[in-house]
């Protein structure tokens, strides 16, 4: 049976509410992982654009009778899943005893960080009420190191040779444009 008092000895978790957060770790929770969600504007866009360097390369091919394309492509709803990345939940002591919450997306090298260590964290909102801030930036004060976590990105999710093909696609309609307005 809960009694009232057993309520009131558990400890109450905080969220930071600025945007500097000095305090000491008391402990990594258990990580899980968080899909990033990828616009669907920026999404079309970018496989428009590729999609156009595609079809002029398969045309050039074509005309070379050099065969058919490389590799195939992810599909839309392949590159609007997002990526998966690490979350994991930091508690934190204040000065005053208070305890906190605050969340580390991203991996960090295990020796970085400890209990116990006096920490200067940059924080940043996640927009969401439910959601705890994260951690921009870790100044860790006992060990004099500067850490920054490192969350893929939508441009890292999509990649390289996708973003490549899409600038190129952009380009090209950019002088299509300014071929017919010369004209």
């Amino acid at each position: 049976m809960v009694t009232m008092d057993s309520d009131l000895r558990r400890p109450r978790i905080l969220r930071p509410t600025g945007k500097i957060f000095t305090g000491r770790v008391v402990r990594f929770m258990d990580g899980y992982t968080r899909e990033m969600r990828v616009g669907q504007p920026i999404l079309v866009v970018v496989m428009t654009a590729a999609g156009l360097t595609q079809a002029l390369t398969l045309l050039v091919r074509t005309l070379l009778k050099a065969g058919t394309g490389g590799p195939a492509r992810r599909s839309f709803k392949e590159l609007k899943k997002g990526p998966e990345f690490l979350v994991t939940p930091m508690r934190l002591r204040d000065a005053d005893g208070q305890l906190y919450e605050v969340e580390l997306h991203g991996h960090l090298a295990q020796s970085a960080v400890h209990p116990g260590d006096h920490v200067q964290l940059t924080l940043r909102d996640q927009g969401d009420p439910d959601l705890p801030p994260r951690i921009e930036r870790i100044v860790n004060i006992t060990t004099t190191q500067w850490l920054t976590p490192r969350p893929p990105t939508v441009w890292s999710h999509l990649g390289p040779p996708l973003l490549l093909q899409a600038f190129v696609g952009m380009l090209l309609v950019a002088l299509v444009v300014v071929w017919l307005v010369a004209i």
